[in-house]
């Protein structure tokens, strides 16, 4: 069964009893004790990122990623459906995590809890711990990662577009958060990550077409690979699904996002205002 990148919860509840869908809750321990979707899985989102100094926020190495799709029972044969607590981030960093190792029967739930909770969908407090699988992965190789050289050389020959969805007090550089320097990569243009969302309550994003022509309006060059980043590569892990969604083809992200670019001593900045 083949189910679509962005999958909302009508559709969900038509797959949910299928015994190789997994849904996995990437929300806070009390909010899924509180209420879930039934049979859901809990993992903790922080367990994709590497947690090691000097940038915390990289991508989980392929040892822990294993550990991690095992834990959550995840088989090559799985189709894992994905919601977070937060406004799509965390589901859309999974995302692009399954991507980059090679994993695309995935999808991100679109609305989230509260838009399964509005059709009229139970929900419920068992917690659900599965029955570990023993997949390993891998990400070695991927072009869906951006590392810091990638976009010093390729923002150089121009052919690359960077799209930065933070605050526009942190792209401007008036906000600095956790750098040595405020301010954006050169060229980067700057599309918030809540703009992709047609309202907030549920987080539902905005049709595919309507983002298109955000990301276009905002001056992102659609014909060129897009590279998204944000502070740590949380936000824009909503923006990666929402270029997708989008029809972009080549959507990229640069997991060091500002905390390594703006901490770097000789990396370039612009600022405006």
């Amino acid at each position: 069964m083949q189910l679509p990148l962005v999958i909302d919860a009508v559709e969900l509840s038509k797959v949910i009893d299928q015994p190789h869908v997994i849904v996995i809750d990437l929300s806070s321990e009390a909010h899924y004790e509180t209420s879930h979707i039934p049979g859901a899985i809990r993992l903790e989102p922080t367990r994709m990122l590497c947690g090691q100094a000097p940038i915390p926020n990289k991508i989980a190495s392929d040892a822990q990623l294993s550990e991690l799709f095992s834990d959550a029972g995840i088989t090559e044969a799985s189709h894992v459906v994905v919601y977070d607590d937060q406004k799509g981030p965390w589901a859309g960093r999974f995302v692009w995590t399954m991507h980059c190792c090679n994993l695309f029967n995935v999808s991100f739930l679109n609305g989230h809890l509260d838009a399964w909770r509005l059709e009229g969908f139970p929900v419920e407090q068992t917690p659900h711990t599965p029955v570990p699988s023993s997949l390993t992965v891998s990400h070695q190789g991927t072009p869906l990662l951006a590392d810091y050289s990638f976009i010093e050389k390729h923002v150089a020959q121009g052919d690359i577009s960077i799209w930065d969805a933070r605050a526009l007090d942190e792209y401007q550089g008036t906000k600095v958060v956790n750098a040595s320097k405020g301010g954006h990569i050169p060229t980067a243009k700057w599309l918030e990550w809540t703009d992709v969302l047609a309202h907030e309550a549920p987080a539902l994003l905005l049709s595919p077409n309507a983002i298109k022509q955000q990301i276009v309006a905002a001056g992102l060059d659609t014909t060129k690979p897009i590279v998204t980043h944000c502070q740590t590569h949380r936000r824009s892990g909503l923006t990666y699904i929402a270029g997708l969604y989008a029809g972009i083809d080549d959507m990229r992200c640069y997991d060091g996002s500002w905390f390594e670019w703006g901490n770097l001593p000789n990396s370039a900045v612009e600022k405006s205002h």
